[in-house]
């Protein structure tokens, strides 16, 4: 917003932004006449009332509203992007991603932040309706099955990242989940950690996490005597109870060596935490791979393995698919998963190495 400027033009001082009203009382013609000016159809002017309405515009510091000639028109040049936690690295780094693309075609990105609230998805949806975006890109939770219907009722193509509220066609874009899995769950058996747990946040319905469990399980259970595993789900501040699950299963392995795959990086760090109070070492007392491939992750301990998911790839190809649509590509609903890659450092390396 411009500052307050004195009017040389006019007897008075204008207070905030001027409007077109004020650049018609100074030039003294009506605001028709200045909309015209304002839309290059000087031609229906003469070039005595012209040149006044532009040295009222240059006296007033007058600049028309974006989002007002972007509404007359019908084109906001707005994406509306609605995420499930920006304290989530992951999803900030999706966001990147999208802001990304989105700019380099012409587009800005507002955002909505859940805060891990479901029931506030069909609130977001409906807040960033409100700025007429053109188009939705949904990191939710995806347990919200009004989402689905909130979007329809808007009549927006949306593209959704990571997870599916119920009922809802559209194109998907996601990691792999369960080629992510197979990853980390071989990698660490391959090392010799032979009891595996898998903690994840609650699952409460959410896709990504419900898909990623049933691969843990589906691993577990190919593999016969080779391996063991469970699941854990530890909400948030829950590191004492953590522990105190970390230490009981330790002691129901026995002489196994025992390992953990967290489910993101939100859970890596309530594992770390965990670690901490029972004085462990990774890769020593427990083995450790983690979905997301974190700026700290080499730092803790002896280096955090991780799944490095396509972050950046991951909002690319959600904004050019969102765009695809906006430029009127009439195509079926997409599902495109794209690959994780593992990121071996010394929390997973075999016993002795």
């Amino acid at each position: 917003m411009n500052p307050p400027e004195v009017l040389e033009a006019g007897p008075a001082e204008a207070e905030g932004r001027s409007t077109i009203a004020d650049v018609a009382r100074v030039a003294g013609v009506s605001k028709a006449t200045v909309s015209r000016f304002l839309n290059h159809r000087e031609k229906l002017l003469s070039p005595e009332i012209a040149a006044k309405v532009e040295a009222a515009i240059a006296a007033l510091g007058y600049s028309p509203s974006p989002m007002a000639q972007a509404l007359k028109r019908g084109r906001s040049r707005l994406i509306g992007l609605v995420v499930a936690d920006i304290t989530n690295p992951f999803s900030v780094a999706v966001l990147r991603g999208a802001e990304k693309a989105c700019q380099e075609a012409g587009y800005l990105v507002m955002l909505f932040n859940l805060g891990n609230q479901s029931q506030r998805e069909r609130e977001g949806i409906e807040a960033l309706a409100s700025y007429q975006v053109e188009g939705f890109i949904l990191n939710t939770l995806g347990a919200d099955p009004s989402a689905a219907s909130e979007v329809a009722r808007h009549g927006k193509p949306a593209v959704l990242v990571d997870r599916r509220p119920p009922g809802m066609k559209a194109d998907f874009v996601s990691l792999d989940n369960a080629d992510a899995v197979r990853q980390a769950a071989s990698h660490l058996l391959g090392n010799g950690w032979r009891e595996m747990l898998y903690v994840t946040e609650p699952i409460k319905g959410v896709s990504s996490r419900v898909e990623r469990e049933a691969a843990f399980r589906a691993f577990i259970a190919e593999q016969g005597r080779a391996a063991n595993g469970q699941t854990l789900e530890a909400g948030d501040g829950d590191e004492a109870a953590l522990a105190q699950a970390l230490k009981d299963w330790r002691k129901r392995a026995g002489r196994k060596p025992i390992a953990v795959i967290a489910s993101n990086a939100v859970v890596t760090l309530r594992v770390a935490s965990a670690v901490a109070q029972l004085g462990w070492q990774f890769g020593v007392d427990l083995g450790f791979v983690g979905f997301d491939d974190t700026e700290w992750a080499p730092l803790v301990g002896p280096g955090l393995s991780t799944i490095a998911q396509p972050t950046d790839d991951l909002g690319h190809v959600a904004a050019s698919c969102l765009l695809e649509r906006l430029q009127g590509r009439q195509l079926p609903a997409r599902q495109i998963l794209l690959p994780g890659r593992l990121v071996v450092r010394g929390s997973s390396r075999g016993m002795g190495q």
